[in-house]
């Protein structure tokens, strides 16, 4: 009532006041009074380094829903991060409202394993599974690396330990490799350079297909794929469950042949404390605009918001329940 009587106050303006300071002053009241009635929320949504892939898709999350989410008071903004790692306990603090991770570092860090032994973050909740991030490795065409057990004792190109590529190599390198390898960690805008002047021997990525930054790779200096073998692959994927299989698309990088390879999901994640009005919007707002972000970025030209729904039901981390009534009112989920 205060406030109506304020608004009406401000319309009957005294004598001498300016009529556009009148206007603004009834605009901003008028103005706050629809956002508390709205709830504005800003949503951050953690991703990766500039040069990666988890950036641009967090960016297009928020520009294919700017409509949607904004009719509902929220507003949207990729934050940019060291990747993975890093967005763990950054999710739960609540720095980050949600983020984009590897499945295997999520595994890791809510079951308490690999760099979250014996600390588990038991509050982190699945969004929803987007798509497949394959290991893809490049190596100098001097190194005479052709498959992984040629990188034992070679310097190989890896992220720092707050990415996911780090995590990974971390977990797997045992299983294909009779001798470690010499890690050199780089930002990822300094690999192309490092692998073209022969500072180190290959680098090791994972990502989503196909990536600009592997494009680099191969375009500026003589390099090749390292191939992994299928029994390789099939090692992998049965022991670790997070992980899938996948072929790198070397048409795309205008490489002849097939490179089999394995890798995580890229996932988006949350924390059981969220605000659930946030959590759902934001999921129903991706699976609805599935068509959509297939034409923003290559690495998204294989969505299927079906398919994207089941995967996340396997996720390491439940399926946070606000997400899970949003597919299920739109006929994802039964």
């Amino acid at each position: 009532m205060g406030r109506v009587t304020t608004v009406r106050s401000l319309l009957l303006r005294p004598i001498g006041m300016p009529i556009l300071v009148a206007s603004m002053l009834v605009a901003s009241v008028a103005g706050s009074a629809l956002a508390e009635e709205r709830q504005e929320s800003f949503v951050s949504i953690g991703s990766g380094e500039m040069t990666a892939v988890y950036y641009p898709v967090a960016r297009d999350i928020c520009q294919a829903a700017f409509q949607q989410l904004r009719a509902q008071g929220i507003w949207c903004s990729p934050e940019m991060t060291p990747g993975s790692a890093y967005n763990v306990g950054h999710v739960v603090s609540g720095e980050l409202d949600l983020a984009i991770m590897q499945s295997d570092i999520l595994f890791a860090a809510y079951k308490g394993t690999g760099a979250w032994a014996g600390k588990p973050v038991t509050q982190l909740r699945s969004v929803l599974s987007l798509y497949p991030e394959l290991v893809t490795v490049v190596a100098r065409a001097g190194a005479n690396a052709h498959s992984l057990g040629d990188l034992a004792g070679k310097r190989i190109g890896v992220g720092s330990l707050a990415t996911g590529p780090r995590a990974t190599w971390n977990r797997v390198w045992q299983d294909l490799m009779a001798a470690p390898a010499r890690l050199t960690e780089l930002r990822q805008y300094e690999t192309t350079s490092a692998l073209c002047n022969g500072e180190i021997d290959a680098n090791f990525f994972v990502v989503g297909q196909p990536s600009q930054l592997v494009g680099k790779w191969l375009s500026s200096c003589p390099s090749n794929f390292v191939a992994v073998t299928e029994p390789e692959v099939d090692r992998i994927v049965g022991k670790y469950p997070f992980y899938t299989r996948g072929f790198i698309p070397t048409e795309l990088y205008h490489v002849p042949g097939k490179i089999l390879s394995f890798g995580p999901l890229a996932t988006l994640v949350t924390s059981a404390s969220s605000d659930p009005r946030v959590v759902a919007a934001i999921a129903k707002a991706i699976v609805t605009h599935v068509t959509e972000l297939k034409t923003m970025d290559p690495v998204l030209a294989r969505l299927d918001a079906k398919r994207m729904v089941q995967q996340t039901l396997t996720a390491p981390a439940p399926l946070h329940p606000a997400a899970k009534a949003a597919y299920e009112e739109l006929g994802l989920l039964k």
